[in-house]
């Protein structure tokens, strides 16, 4: 139970891909990870631990294997972001009768109505006045107190309200975070939040990315704590668990890497994002650090690699059993999900999911196939964008949950806990 608890409170000092990231990397020097630069030339030893960031939201670490072109890499790859409201800008205050509102925009797909009701705060990212225009001080912010709060309706003025909401996000999310006092700096409101919570001058902000998130702390649920109940289990406990099981692993052959990305909830298509040339970039940097500086090494090196894509899945759903697929019904506490899309919007193949399944059986871990009911378009993950760049077998795996997107998502403590142990194994299996 100490996995899950650990997962939990690692989830809850993760309020956006910045602290995410900004977690992961200190676990990784604490286990004697070294951060190394972009714009350094990279010299990698064999059996070194290094790890490199993009933006401060997203990060890839990796253990230097023997031989990288003969035993390639074997890599995790999960999401920090999460479904949220970002806030427009530093004029983003409403003076509405009475009640001050922050102006935002949906980030990701959120289940809005989820929002309602709750405990927010907010968290993300100040930029500084730095010493020249190109070296602004970037500093990661958490006001860490519920401040913001998005009311719902009364019932008794829509009565339609249980037959279905649509809610319009430019008007009905708009948060709430005080009443208005005599003198109000609307312009200036936000800044002296931040000023007040950083201990800086307001004059030296020049910029932020701020976002919502949910107060509540994840807890364990159900008669025998069977469940995790959480907000950002998708994808921060598959953040957790990747990490987890590369700092525990024993040694391989392999170059053992993982990768956290950004912005998979928007499409992966920034500097930070899956379906960017980061990753490649990054494991070409590896080969050509270890002195093996001939191209045709970085492509024998990806004939030889793995990777698992973990993201959440969809538990099949007691209360709405028909939007499952009629005849596969992942179940919570039945094992991890092998995810399969004939359209390919998971990266699965018959072969990648052949070895994974061997690997389960191998070490007494249930699986479960997982599809999209014919009917319902379901997402996707990072995993097609980094097989389609990287030309190697990838499988989009995970575990099953109630309510994904939803502020609070709920799964299996067993699933979990399985599924990290699956990584672990993986991370094991060029020994």
């Amino acid at each position: 139970m100490n996995f899950i608890t650990d997962m939990i409170n690692f989830i809850y000092e993760s309020p956006t891909a910045f602290h995410t990231t900004e977690n992961v990397k200190k676990s990784l020097e604490k286990a004697g990870y070294e951060k190394i630069l972009e714009k350094d030339k990279w010299d990698l030893k064999t059996g070194g631990k290094y790890f490199v960031t993009k933006h401060d939201s997203s990060v890839i670490a990796f253990e230097v294997g023997e031989d990288i072109k003969t035993n390639g890499f074997q890599l995790i790859g999960a999401h920090t972001d999460a479904p949220s409201f970002k806030i427009k800008g530093e004029t983003s205050i409403i003076d509405s009768n009475n009640y001050i509102k922050l102006n935002t925009e949906v980030y990701g797909g959120p289940i809005l109505n989820t929002w309602f009701d709750r405990p927010l705060s907010i968290a993300g990212k100040v930029f500084l006045k730095g010493s020249d225009s190109l070296n602004p001080i970037e500093k990661i912010v958490n006001i860490n107190k519920p401040i913001v709060l998005i009311p719902n309706l009364a019932i008794h003025m829509n009565r339609e309200v249980n037959d279905g909401m649509k809610y319009d996000p430019a008007k009905n999310t708009l948060p709430i975070i005080g009443l208005v006092e005599e003198k109000l700096e609307k312009d200036d409101y936000i800044l002296n939040i931040l000023k007040d919570e950083l201990k800086i001058n307001k004059e030296d902000i020049l910029e932020f990315e701020l976002f919502l998130y949910g107060y509540e702390k994840g807890m364990l649920v159900g008669l025998n704590e069977e469940f995790v109940l959480s907000s950002r289990l998708d994808d921060v406990s598959m953040v957790y668990s990747g990490l987890k099981s590369l700092l525990e692993s024993g040694k391989s052959k392999a170059t053992k890497v993982l990768v956290c990305f950004d912005h998979e909830e928007i499409g992966s298509m920034t500097a930070e994002g899956a379906n960017s040339n980061l990753l490649g970039n990054i494991l070409e940097r590896i080969v050509i650090g270890t002195g093996d500086k001939d191209t045709e090494s970085l492509y024998r090196a990806l004939s030889n690699s793995l990777m698992l894509s973990a993201d959440l899945a969809h538990a099949h759903h007691p209360n709405f059993p028909e939007k499952t697929d009629i005849t596969l019904k992942p179940l919570m506490g039945k094992g991890l999900v092998i995810k399969h899309s004939a359209g390919r919007k998971y990266a699965t193949n018959g072969y990648i999911a052949s070895v994974m399944k061997s690997l389960c059986n191998e070490n007494k871990i249930e699986s479960q196939p997982y599809v999209n009911k014919s009917n319902i378009r379901g997402g996707s993950t990072i995993g097609p964008a980094i097989q389609s760049k990287l030309n190697i077998p990838v499988v989009d795996i995970g575990t099953a949950v109630f309510g994904m997107h939803s502020i609070m998502e709920t799964g299996s403590v067993k699933d979990f806990e399985q599924l990290q142990l699956l990584f672990t194994k993986f991370y094991e299996l060029k020994k």
